[in-house]
């Protein structure tokens, strides 16, 4: 299973995220609690999107994967990181219409040269054969990283920050949307992409990330 990219050692590292976890965040649960269980993180603050699905905890492996992705140019290991997600979330993109990256502004695009979320979707549509819309979703404004940031400020930074242009409402309006990101922590960009969507008339938006923060006290209800 150690793909291009990611050494046998890497690989053996990684914590993949497998059942039992919360039906609607995708958070691990240390036992089974039963069928459709929900954490407490999705009964006290249910995100916009519908699902969360991820294929990894954050740990510092995956740290390390998506930090050479995003920051040193590693695209060679997007295909890897991509279908593993492609697994982790086959059940969102069975019932898929289009995948959907989350976007980096065009400033940070520049300099970066290319968007880690972006080639993750495209590696993701090579293993499932869901399209992938690049440009439905932009990002209208700049924002500061959000690393250091409470949660509360997290949201206020992304918040107002997403737009789909009208000129590509067309491709979202009645579409279940599959978004995509490499990491998930707090949600709050992942919560105000889905917005976005869903104010473009999306019926329904899913989350896959290749990584997520796992918090120990979250818990099934």
């Amino acid at each position: 299973m150690a793909g291009d990219g990611v050494c046998a050692a890497c690989w053996s590292q990684l914590s993949f995220i497998a059942p039992p976890f919360c039906s609607r965040l995708g958070i691990p649960f240390v036992y089974d609690p039963g069928q459709d269980i929900l954490s407490m993180q999705a009964i006290a603050s249910p995100p916009a999107y519908h699902r969360a699905r991820a294929a990894v905890r954050y740990d510092e492996v995956a740290r390390t994967l998506v930090h050479h992705l995003k920051y040193q140019d590693r695209t060679d290991l997007a295909p890897t990181m991509g279908r593993w997600m492609a697994r982790a979330g086959r059940e969102l993109l069975a019932g898929a219409d289009v995948i959907v990256p989350v976007p980096l502004h065009w400033r940070r695009a520049f300099s970066r040269r290319f968007n880690q979320s972006g080639a993750l979707a495209q590696a993701i549509s090579r293993a499932s054969r869901v399209p992938v819309l690049p440009d439905a979703l932009r990002r209208i404004r700049p924002t500061e990283h959000q690393i250091g940031l409470s949660r509360a400020q997290r949201a206020t930074n992304v918040q107002g920050a997403f737009r789909v242009p009208p000129d590509r409402r067309h491709q979202i309006q009645g579409r279940r949307i599959v978004l995509i990101d490499d990491v998930l922590t707090s949600g709050a960009t992942s919560d105000a992409c889905a917005r976005a969507l869903l104010r473009a008339k999306a019926t329904q938006v899913d989350l896959l990330v290749f990584a997520r923060v796992v918090e120990a006290h979250g818990g099934p209800i």
